[in-house]
């Protein structure tokens, strides 16, 4: 028998940097039933982003952050900055990233590597709230 689940969880970030969303979405997968599927994962914003990576060592997060802040710096002469100086850059900065990650479910879990985890990647300075939209798809166990 095919499955599908949506949930809509509502994300709270603290600022410019990473917010592990693994267990969260793991839930869901849990709460859908599926044996063998896929998850998909949408954040409904343009200035914050996904990213599967890695979740052993947070030298790895702060190094990519500032590389993004290298690419894309607050301070420039944006033509955009309705919201203040961090506005365009973090539309840049969902650019070059993803809005979105789809991640296999195998055995009723989702199917990271050992080291892996999902964040949303805040790209503003303030804190701000996050719509992730999770949707499970797949089939139950003797299905």
């Amino acid at each position: 028998m095919t499955t599908i689940v949506q949930r809509t969880l509502e994300i709270r970030t603290n600022g410019r940097g990473f917010v592990d969303i693994t267990r969260e979405v793991a839930r869901v997968v849990a709460g859908a039933g599926v044996d063998v599927g896929l998850c998909a994962v949408f954040l409904q914003h343009t200035s914050a982003s996904l990213i599967i990576q890695e979740n052993a060592d947070p030298a790895v997060l702060r190094d990519l952050e500032r590389w993004m802040s290298r690419l894309a710096p607050e301070g420039r002469d944006y033509e955009h900055d309705d919201e203040g100086p961090d506005d365009m850059p973090g539309h840049l900065r969902s650019a070059v990233t993803r809005s979105s990650e789809v991640i296999p479910i195998s055995g009723g879990r989702l199917a990271l590597g050992t080291w892996q985890a999902l964040y949303v990647w805040e790209h503003r300075s303030s804190p701000h709230g996050r719509r992730v939209v999770v949707t499970v798809t797949g089939t139950t166990a003797g299905g």
